[in-house]
C-alpha cells in the first residue's frame, strides 16, 4: 500500500489540500468518513468542462454533489504554455515548474452544492468528491488541467475571455425590456 493513499502526486495533492487545507487550526472529523466512502468507490464524479457531479452511495443514502472550479486567468495559460509546452505528460518537476514560474495550477472551487440535509459547503459528500478527485487526479494528471479549463482557452481564441459570468447582476436588467417580448 502506499504511503499516501490520495494526493501522492503534485497535482492530486492540490486536491486534497482543498479538504484538508493547511491552515485548518482544529481536526475536522468528516475527513476520516470521506476518505472510507472514497476509498470504498462510494463516488462515482463526472468531469464535464468545469463542472464536477458526484453521486455519492453510502448505505442506503443517495446524495448528489455538484462542484464548479474556476477557470485560469488568461496569463496563467499564456505561462503554462510556456512552461510546459507539451501536456501530455505532467510529472511533479512539471507542477514544480509551474510553481517556480508563479502559476497556481491547484483547483479553487467556484461554486458548491450538494443535495444532503447538512446545507454546508463542507459536507462529507463534498470532502468525498474532492478525494475521489485527488485520486482521478493521481492517475492523470491531465484532468487537472482540464477541468480549470486549460485546454479550451489555450486553443480557443485569445479575445474571447475564458472566464464567464455565473449571475447576471439584477441592476443590469432593463424591466421595460425584460418582461416584454
Amino acid at each position: 500500500m502506499a504511503d499516501k493513499e490520495f494526493g501522492y502526486t503534485a497535482w492530486g495533492m492540490d486536491w486534497v489540500r482543498l479538504a484538508e487545507p493547511l491552515r485548518q487550526t482544529r481536526p475536522e472529523p468528516l475527513l476520516p468518513r470521506a476518505r472510507s466512502i472514497a476509498r470504498n468507490h462510494g463516488v462515482r464524479a463526472t468531469v464535464e468542462g468545469r463542472v464536477v457531479r458526484a453521486h455519492i452511495h453510502r448505505g442506503g443514502q443517495a446524495s448528489v454533489a455538484h462542484l464548479e472550479v474556476a477557470p485560469l486567468p488568461g496569463q496563467a495559460v499564456a505561462a503554462i504554455a510556456e512552461v510546459i509546452p507539451d501536456p501530455t505528460l505532467l510529472t511533479d518537476e512539471t507542477h514544480r515548474a509551474l510553481v517556480t514560474a508563479g502559476v497556481r495550477p491547484a483547483p479553487e472551487l467556484a461554486a458548491v452544492d450538494c443535495s444532503c440535509s447538512a446545507r454546508t459547503e463542507r459536507c462529507v459528500h463534498v470532502l468525498a468528491t474532492l478525494y475521489d478527485m485527488a485520486r482521478q487526479v493521481d492517475e492523470n494528471p491531465r484532468l487537472a488541467l482540464e477541468v480549470r479549463g486549460y485546454f479550451e482557452a489555450a486553443h480557443g481564441d485569445p479575445e474571447i475571455s475564458a472566464e464567464q459570468p455565473r449571475w447576471t447582476p439584477i441592476n443590469t436588467l432593463d424591466p421595460a425590456r425584460y418582461f416584454t417580448s
